[in-house]
């Protein structure tokens, strides 16, 4: 068997066994938290994709990462799976329920920290980035009156720390650009009013994968 087509078997056999403790962690914290669920009477309905897609999802991801980075060093490569691991079960969550948990951000805060300092990333840069992203989203949360959500703003400033400033600042524009559109979409279709919330953390999510990977 040689190197290439372990690491896949590997990291197919990761993304089925992650895919069943998100699953099961997500669902958790759902019948925890309803409350604060936007759709709590939909659960079942809204989450069929990620129970039954997610497991395939991740071994995607998974794959094109370890191929796109051959070089990358194991324990760099295990932390970026853990990052678009966490990602991905964010953007499952605003999507289904218009959520994302700090019991799932506070990991995601956590690594990254230990990444920046175990990889010997610019510490100041990344700590900045995370200050700054925190207050800016922090500022358009107020004057959106909410459009964009405390989740949002805890998410931007745990990326910052993965990813430092000029990272973020790229991640960040584009996905309020990407955001602003589907929500100017769902407007005009009458899909959505002016006074509802809008999901605007799949699109950070997704952009950021989409950058790690390529």
């Amino acid at each position: 068997m040689t190197d290439t087509v372990f690491l896949l078997l590997m990291t197919i056999i990761l993304a089925v066994f992650l895919s069943i403790a998100g699953n099961r962690w997500i669902d958790r914290l759902y019948a925890a938290s309803p409350a604060i669920l936007s759709f709590p009477h939909d659960i079942a309905r809204r989450s069929f994709l990620r129970h039954k897609g997610l497991a395939f999802l991740l071994g995607v991801l998974f794959s094109l990462t370890a191929l796109r980075h051959p070089a990358m060093i194991p324990l760099q490569l295990y932390f970026l799976f853990a990052f678009e691991y966490l990602l991905l079960l964010y953007t499952f969550t605003d999507f289904e329920q218009q959520v994302i948990f700090d019991n799932m951000l506070l990991p995601f805060a956590l690594l990254g920290g230990i990444y920046t300092t175990i990889m010997d990333l610019p510490v100041f840069d990344h700590a900045l980035a995370t200050a700054a992203g925190g207050i800016v989203f922090l500022l358009f949360a107020i004057l959106t009156h909410g459009g964009i959500g405390g989740g949002d703003i805890k998410l931007i400033a745990s990326l910052g720390l993965w990813l430092g400033t000029d990272a973020l600042l790229s991640i960040t524009i584009t996905g309020l650009i990407l955001g602003g559109i589907a929500a100017l979409l769902l407007l005009v279709t009458g899909k959505k009013k002016r006074n509802e919330y809008f999901a605007y953390g799949p699109y950070f999510t997704i952009v950021t994968i989409l950058l790690t990977v390529y």
